[in-house]
């Protein structure tokens, strides 16, 4: 389809309520990918690039469309879902009138915002989408999208003699509690901007109060470390 021709008074950013209903009927039935998480990452993504100085007009859309194309955790193409959210993405906007020279930026921060892709984030808006979607990872809401993607998956919550991997390799393929210690704890260490590394130590530190609040209830205290 040829590119649709943009008025000279067109804004920058495409309209975010045809954002938002063009991403919701494209989620999948995931209760950790639906619309509430969009929402947090366009949040996040926004209050990040104010800090950082990134463009809103490549980062406001890439966030709102990040998950246009999600597949299952044990889907066998999910290395492949943000490479096909960025081609689907590109199409729409580009019918929608986007500017040329701005679907390519967009397209590059959606693709590589997915740990699973392991695509280098090259310019400062995908650094900012990538760090709003990782920040998703962490706090109150990662751990609630770990427990859920967990019971999804058919997991225990934890190991019944060594809940917190004090003696044992992670196995989060295994048990949800797992996957602090095998991804969530180290998710800071891949943040590229300092208003995300702030907001990410707030949170992994709920989520150490969370495990010990846990060790507590269950008689088994987790690492200190």
């Amino acid at each position: 389809m040829s590119e649709a021709v943009r008025a000279p008074d067109a804004p920058l950013i495409p309209d975010e309520t045809a954002l938002r209903a063009f991403s919701l009927t494209r989620l999948p039935a995931d209760p950790a990918h639906d619309i509430a998480h969009v929402e947090r990452v366009v949040a996040n993504a926004r209050r990040i690039a104010a800090a950082e100085g990134a463009d809103l007009a490549i980062v406001i859309p890439a966030a709102w469309l990040h998950d246009c194309v999600s597949y299952p955790k044990n889907h066998p193409d999910r290395a492949l879902s943000s490479r096909h959210a960025a081609a689907l993405a590109i199409d729409w906007l580009r019918e929608r009138g986007t500017p040329s020279e701005r679907l390519a930026a967009i397209g590059h921060a959606i693709a590589a915002h997915s740990f699973s892709a392991g695509i280098t984030a090259e310019t400062l808006e995908a650094r900012v989408v990538q760090d709003a979607d990782r920040l998703e990872a962490l706090g109150a809401i990662g751990i609630a999208r770990c427990l859920m993607v967990g019971g999804a998956l058919g997991r225990p919550l934890y190991h019944p003699d060594d809940p917190f991997c004090d003696s044992r390799d992670p196995d989060d393929q295994r048990f949800s509690i797992d996957h602090f210690y095998r991804k969530l704890f180290h998710v800071g260490e891949t943040l590229h901007t300092d208003t995300a590394r702030r907001e990410a130590a707030h949170r992994v530190a709920f989520m150490r109060a969370f495990l010990a609040q846990l060790g507590a209830e269950t008689g088994q205290a987790p690492p200190t470390d």
